[in-house]
């Protein structure tokens, strides 16, 4: 493991974010029509590894049906302006119309005015129920310190996943205030797959997998909007948090007997390459943000922000703006989009790497070689 001396008596490792690595081609290539980008959490498969993120900028109850329909999974945060309000459109385009003309800081505190109020039982049964009629699969995200208060409703709208997740999630956390969350007898108790994040280490990523969770997501401090990395120094780069739970993943693999537990890379993930070396770094699946707030039709209406501005003590989001001249279905495939509009679509452009470098299957191009560009830790 690669340490430098950063003064006397104290080392650091060297951490890769993805911009620093590289796909080394193998022997073969592949025809693209060839290759599959399926992958399978529990009893439940989708076409495409891209997962929304639980952000109300990104996946409102109409794009994650959208996005479920073009084979990905798209995950409803439970606290957001959804579940609080029957029609937030309007509230999200007043935000946005603050950001662009007052300014971010004016944005962020309408936001957190618009937060304060209570979550509606009743629109988390409708909201999920939405998904549920629409045939795709519905996932419901929580923050670890709302589960006890409003899982019992995501339960009994019928979830088929439930993702709790928030900055830096813990196996174990101590309060002397409070009584913690107890994360393994919780997740045991459930007849549903959880997903659990953010992390960013093998400790963390390991002692999450042995709570029982179907999948870990890995990722802090690095979507878009997220000043966690400013505002606290919490935060790790994106090549080597994936890397390091996908050791995780393969020592909890020999430890439990064979039960394996899914990685989710979650950053500032923009296009289908930079999807391509999450895989190749370990993990079964993407949690996307930055490019879906692009789409003409984003729930976000031209601006984002991430979900730990719902935090009153030091909040870590920023609201910021975003233009977009595509559409989710452009992005995610790249079916006519206009020339410049994107980077290449996100499934194409992981296909035609999976092609270019010979793996026919997720699980095979895991095994991809990779390199480091030198000088760029």
């Amino acid at each position: 493991m690669a340490e430098v001396e950063i003064g006397i008596g104290r080392n650091a490792r060297v951490a890769y974010g993805l911009d620093a690595v590289g796909i080394v081609p193998s022997r073969r290539t592949r025809d693209p029509r060839d290759v599959s980008l399926a992958w399978e959490i529990d009893a439940y498969r989708f076409d495409l590894p891209l997962v929304a993120a639980p952000a109300d900028a990104i996946t409102s109850p109409a794009s994650a049906i959208a996005l479920g329909r073009l084979g990905g999974l798209g995950i409803l945060h439970v606290e957001g302006l959804w579940t609080r309000y029957e029609a937030p459109e309007s509230l999200i385009a007043e935000v946005t119309d603050l950001g662009i003309t007052a300014g971010p800081a004016v944005a962020n505190a309408r936001l957190r005015e618009l937060y304060a109020t209570p979550v509606d039982p009743d629109l988390i049964a409708r909201r999920l129920g939405e998904l549920r009629e629409a045939g795709v699969t519905v996932a419901a995200a929580l923050r670890p310190q709302k589960v006890r208060a409003l899982s019992a409703h995501v339960l009994a709208a019928g979830a088929d996943l439930l993702v709790i997740h928030g900055t830096a999630v813990s196996a174990e956390h101590q309060s002397r205030q409070t009584e913690p969350l107890n994360l393994k007898r919780f997740i045991g108790e459930l007849d549903l797959p959880v997903l659990v994040g953010g992390c960013a280490s093998f400790s963390t990523a390991l002692h999450l997998m042995r709570t029982g969770a179907a999948g870990v997501i890995v990722g802090v401090g690095s979507g878009l909007g997220d000043r966690t990395h400013e505002t606290l120094g919490v935060g790790v780069p994106l090549a080597t948090a994936i890397a390091d739970a996908a050791g995780a993943r393969m020592r909890y693999l020999d430890e439990s007997g064979g039960r394996y537990v899914h990685v989710i890379g979650y950053g500032d993930l923009r296009t289908g390459g930079d999807v391509a070396k999450a895989v190749a770094c370990g993990a079964d699946a993407v949690m996307v943000d930055a490019v879906l707030a692009t789409a003409q039709d984003a729930p976000g209406q031209g601006g984002v922000w991430p979900m730990n501005v719902l935090s009153s003590d030091l909040p870590a989001g920023n609201w910021s703006p975003v233009a977009g001249t595509a559409t989710l279905e452009e992005i995610v495939h790249g079916i006519g989009a206009p020339v410049g509009a994107t980077a290449g679509s996100l499934a194409g452009g992981l296909r035609a790497a999976m092609a270019t470098t010979g793996y026919a299957t997720l699980k095979e191009f895991q095994k991809a070689e990779i390199m480091v560009t030198a000088g760029r830790p």
